[in-house]
């Protein structure tokens, strides 16, 4: 509750109350959030181009630090944006520091990498110990066609 310590007319004591609401502290709050935010979001994200196809399943909750494998429109392999070979693949993953087999890994693959080539990858994953994988796409509009590219 505020009041107005104002000249008045009247020449009672009482203060007159004024129903105002400071909003300095929101603003200072939004703008802190906003800093945040434009600073974690690049973090969170994987910088190498691949051209994924579209997929209209429900998307679902991602962990704090997913771990991407991707495949790219040239066949080559990266964990993150770190370039592998294939043979290297499985030990790579096993090297990486809070890599467990029982941690999901997030393959992404080009649309134009044909599917030998992404069963190929899974079964070097699966025969490593890496069972639990998830395949990523870009999330498209319910109903709509998918991109026949």
């Amino acid at each position: 509750m505020a009041v107005s310590l104002g000249n008045s007319d009247d020449l009672d004591d009482d203060f007159d109350e004024t129903h105002e609401i400071n909003v300095t502290p929101f603003i200072d709050v939004m703008l802190v959030l906003l800093i945040i935010f434009m600073v974690a979001a690049p973090l969170s994200t994987v910088d190498l181009p691949v051209s994924l196809p579209t997929s209209s399943a429900t998307p679902q909750k991602r962990p704090d630090k997913p771990t991407y494998v991707s495949i790219k429109s040239d066949l080559a392999v990266a964990i993150g944006e770190n370039q592998v070979k294939r043979v290297d693949l499985v030990k790579t993953l096993d090297t990486m520091p809070d890599m467990t087999k029982d941690r999901f890994i997030f393959l992404r693959a080009d649309r134009a990498v044909p599917y030998g080539e992404l069963m190929e990858v899974l079964e070097m994953l699966r025969s490593g110990g890496y069972a639990k994988i998830k395949l990523v796409a870009l999330e498209a509009v319910p109903g709509a066609k998918p991109d026949g590219n």
